[in-house]
């Protein structure tokens, strides 16, 4: 297995390690209830390094970008922060991402680590016709989140980082090329930060003998399940469209040129998806996990979770669930088979907290 470049500061802490995307990630450090708790009331701090990132310049660079990714690239300004996804001919998801615009002819995608290699491959391979040098700097940068309300003070206190310059998803780059953007996968307000290994190594080990919690994958995705932030092999796949996850306000099917993808999801959009994304709140004490059906009242297959947990922040059980799209108005009874038994569900909006982010 891969390790990131903090592999030695989480062996130290005595966190709990497993496999994912194919590197040894620390999954918690003093306890999942914990380290999710802190980051939703003061701060928690995440090692992120496995993330892709890939450099996009040239004259034709904004173009580009603009044709392998739903969202609007040419429109952005300089250091702005897009959410978006690459699709291929049919309309699903290569893999969702952020794109930094540093200049023009200058863009930086933050890629899934899972995906990266597939990404970089699928980037290169769309550059014909167009002037661009695209690299993967994957392996020279590391990242940090530092994600909670106090996280812009901490960063001040601790690194003498002044983030209140940054509105949300916005970016600025600091002497020694580190990248200091307002963004996060928590719905808390926060930062993440991309610098050289060294860099990065010695940020961590400032803030956490400052006291910040150190904080696993294993509450960074309960955080942003309940923020209602979707997950690539759960909520987006190269099966699911991004029309079909409920997040047609990051696919611009008007912008010039038009993208990958980009027809067939037009389709989609003026017919109506057959599927939908949705919440689901469960009555039962037992926790619904990907793959468990979905049906209706008679007891007929709709679909399947993608997501399911017993918030820590509401105390019930809730999951996200991509089924029949006639099932998918808010308020309709459905039932979760859970292993061997079935619990009524009802469909609920998939945002179970409301975010915190910076206006």
């Amino acid at each position: 297995m891969k390790k990131t470049c903090l592999h030695g500061c989480h062996t130290e802490l005595e966190a709990k390690m497993a496999p994912f995307a194919g590197y040894d990630m620390p999954i918690e450090y003093t306890g999942l209830d914990e380290e999710h708790k802190a980051v939703r009331t003061r701060a928690g701090l995440f090692d992120v390094s496995h993330m892709g990132e890939i450099y996009v310049g040239g004259p034709d660079a904004a173009a580009f970008v603009d044709h392998v990714f739903t969202n609007y690239a040419a429109a952005m300004a300089d250091g702005q922060v897009l959410y978006g996804m690459m699709t291929n001919e049919d309309g699903g998801t290569v893999d969702d991402l952020l794109v930094y615009r540093i200049s023009e002819s200058k863009f930086l995608l933050v890629v899934n680590a899972s995906n990266l290699d597939k990404d970089f491959e699928w980037v290169k391979s769309h550059t014909e016709g167009y002037d661009v040098d695209v690299r993967n700097y994957s392996e020279d940068c590391g990242q940090l989140a530092l994600q909670g309300p106090d996280s812009e003070k901490v960063m001040a206190d601790v690194l003498g980082i002044d983030g209140s310059d940054l509105a949300f998803y916005t970016f600025k780059i600091l002497p020694g090329n580190i990248i200091v953007s307002r963004t996060g996968y928590t719905g808390e307000d926060g930062f993440e930060i991309y610098a050289a290994p060294g860099t990065i190594v010695d940020m961590w080990k400032r803030l956490t003998e400052a006291g910040v919690q150190p904080c696993g994958l294993g509450c960074r995705d309960t955080l942003r399940f309940e923020a209602g932030l979707p997950l690539y092999g759960d909520e987006l796949d190269n099966d699911i469209t991004p029309i079909e996850a409920g997040l047609g306000m990051f696919v611009k099917l008007d912008k010039p040129g038009g993208f990958i993808g980009s027809d067939a999801l037009a389709r989609q959009k003026a017919e109506g998806p057959r599927r939908k994304l949705v919440g689901l709140l469960i009555d039962s004490p037992a926790t619904a996990r990907h793959g468990f059906e979905v049906l209706d009242l008679e007891g007929a297959a709709i679909g399947y979770v993608t997501t399911g947990y017993n918030s820590l922040t509401l105390g019930q059980n809730i999951a996200m669930a991509l089924i029949d799209a006639r099932y998918a108005p808010l308020g309709s009874k459905l039932q979760v088979r859970i292993r061997r038994k079935t619990a009524p569900a009802t469909v609920v909006k998939k945002r179970f907290y409301i975010p915190n982010y910076k206006k």
